[in-house]
């Protein structure tokens, strides 16, 4: 994976845009699904409790809702629109599979192993990345101290570390 340059702003609002438009068609869908199945097959009456006694018809409504609306998204996230949203997703994907991975790399690189400190390097910068997009501030300091003392590590011991040398497939010696 290759790190690409996201413009701060453009992604919020494209972000902010897309949460807004899915939460309103799984709220429009649901009720046009619990609509429609309580005009075919819900009570007309009123029990003496005041229920309608058709709660299991609106709770399928809203599942059928949320399947259909995945089923949207699934399909539209291969739009041009999406590029900057899916490439931070699956940035963050890759996070939790470096995460899982992370106290073995760790162990690697303190033995200055080249891979090791490489996908340390991507996975701190790439970090940093997300955390701005995201408005996370309050731990890019730490980060930024770990991207610090990588690059001090790796100049020491003169590895040169490109990012753009990172692969995916690194992480399967882990």
């Amino acid at each position: 994976m290759k790190i690409q340059n996201i413009d701060k702003d453009t992604y919020r609002k494209k972000t902010n845009l897309v949460m807004v438009s899915f939460v309103a068609l799984l709220a429009a869908l649901a009720i046009l699904f619990g609509s429609i199945l309580i005009a075919f097959f819900g009570f007309e009456g009123v029990t003496e409790s005041g229920s309608t006694g058709n709660f299991h018809l609106n709770v399928l409504g809203v599942i059928l809702s949320l399947i259909a609306t995945s089923f949207i998204m699934n399909k539209v996230k291969t739009y041009p629109y999406f590029e900057d949203i899916m490439y931070v997703w699956k940035l963050k994907q890759l996070h939790h599979h470096i995460y899982r991975k992370l106290a073995a790399i760790k162990t690697k690189a303190e033995q200055n192993d080249h891979d090791s400190l490489l996908i340390l390097a991507f996975y701190y910068t790439t970090q940093k990345q997300v955390f701005i997009l995201d408005n996370n501030t309050l731990t890019i300091t730490s980060v930024q101290k770990n991207i610090n003392e990588l690059y001090e590590k790796a100049a020491e011991i003169n590895f040169g570390i490109d990012l753009n040398d990172f692969n995916i497939d690194l992480l399967n010696k882990y």
